[in-house]
């Protein structure tokens, strides 16, 4: 009866630390295409669709960091309440920042094809991250598997 709570006791905890595990990013505003192209061996469509993903992150993120460089600079700070709301208004545009890069991860996965996104979810369970879920694509051309 022991070993049966034991058990119950880390399975839950398991769940609940997958619940709350981190989104299995791939980081498109970083710059880091090399990597990217190694690791998911991606051939020249994709390439060049990572770097046009690359470009509108970083218009969209540097529009976002911007209002929140505004923010910090414009809004009062004197009172306990005024900075509250300050936290309360850079959160939302921090979440924005997050969203964006997101979605910027999800229009780059929606290229994959089926090796590639398994590849990425491996490695998403190797990091305990949460994948990204979408359905790759079919390709006449993919490279041929490792």
């Amino acid at each position: 009866m022991k070993i049966m709570k034991d058990v119950v006791v880390i399975v839950l905890f398991l769940i609940s630390f997958y619940g709350f595990s981190q989104d299995c990013t791939l980081d498109i505003g970083g710059g880091n295409t090399e990597v990217l192209t190694s690791v998911f061996q991606l051939n020249a469509n994709q390439v060049a669709k990572l770097e046009a993903l690359q470009g509108e992150f970083k218009v969209k993120a540097k529009a976002s960091q911007d209002e929140m460089d505004k923010l910090l600079e414009k809004h009062p700070q004197s009172s306990p309440e005024e900075l509250t709301k300050l936290g309360e208004k850079y959160s939302v545009l921090e979440q924005n920042l997050v969203n964006l890069s997101r979605a910027a991860d999800k229009e780059f996965l929606k290229i994959f094809n089926e090796k590639q996104y398994n590849r990425y979810l491996e490695l998403c369970r190797e990091a305990i991250r949460k994948p990204i879920v979408i359905k790759p694509i079919i390709y006449n051309d993919s490279i041929s598997p490792r």
